[in-house]
């Protein structure tokens, strides 16, 4: 072997170190708890829960998760050219499973890790939607890490507003579970697939929940 090999071959080892350590991820556990009996109340200023945000679809027309209350959602950032991608498959499985029982899923593609999202809105849709089926709401690409970070994602992962939850996405197609109530109830990493029973067990025990009644 000569000496060229030799520092290719330590180039190598020490760049995949390098992606190794970058990402793992920041919140390595799974976190899960009971659907609630209330609503989402809201803490200091900040809107009560992740569905009182307005987003912009993946068409560019305006979304207020609101219209999504009352149902089991689970929020998603996802991306195109990632290990984790082949998930869209299961997600869009568990969508048509579940959906006529009052769950939504939302996808918000990212560009933050390992430049894996690069493309634009319309051939993230058209990759998706040709790939595999996707029939779930996409949004359109938003950051969830960093200073650009959007409001949605500083709500669901920072302290007060994401309480247990709280902890940098550490990768694409990590996973939150919002209850009929508006509440944070689930959070999973992008190991954990859209099918695993863990995950499937929490979404039918807050699709059996029922949403609190409105005050009169």
């Amino acid at each position: 072997m000569t000496m060229r090999t030799v520092s290719m071959v330590i180039v190598g080892v020490v760049g995949l170190c390098a992606v190794v350590l970058w990402a793992k991820p920041s919140f390595p556990k799974n976190v899960v708890k009971e659907p609630t009996a209330a609503p989402a109340q809201a803490k200091g200023n900040e809107p009560a829960g992740p569905l009182d945000f307005s987003v912009k679809t993946i068409d560019g027309k305006d979304q207020n998760l609101s219209e999504y209350k009352g149902k089991v959602v689970m929020i998603v950032n996802v991306a195109s050219k990632c290990g984790f991608t082949p998930q869209y498959k299961q997600l869009e499985a568990v969508y048509k499973k579940y959906a006529d029982q009052g769950l939504v899923i939302i996808g918000f593609p990212a560009n933050n890790f390992g430049s894996q999202e690069p493309g634009t809105d319309e051939q993230i849709k058209e990759f998706c939607t040709s790939k595999f089926g996707v029939t779930f709401p996409m949004m359109s690409k938003v950051s969830v890490l960093g200073d650009d970070k959007a409001p949605l994602y500083k709500f669901l992962t920072e302290k007060p507003t994401a309480g247990d939850f709280a902890g940098d996405i550490g990768w694409n197609f990590n996973k939150f579970i919002v209850d009929r109530n508006g509440n944070i109830i689930a959070r999973y990493n992008s190991k954990a697939t859209p099918d695993d029973p863990q995950v499937t067990s929490e979404i039918e025990k807050a699709l059996a929940a029922k949403p609190a009644q409105a005050s009169k």
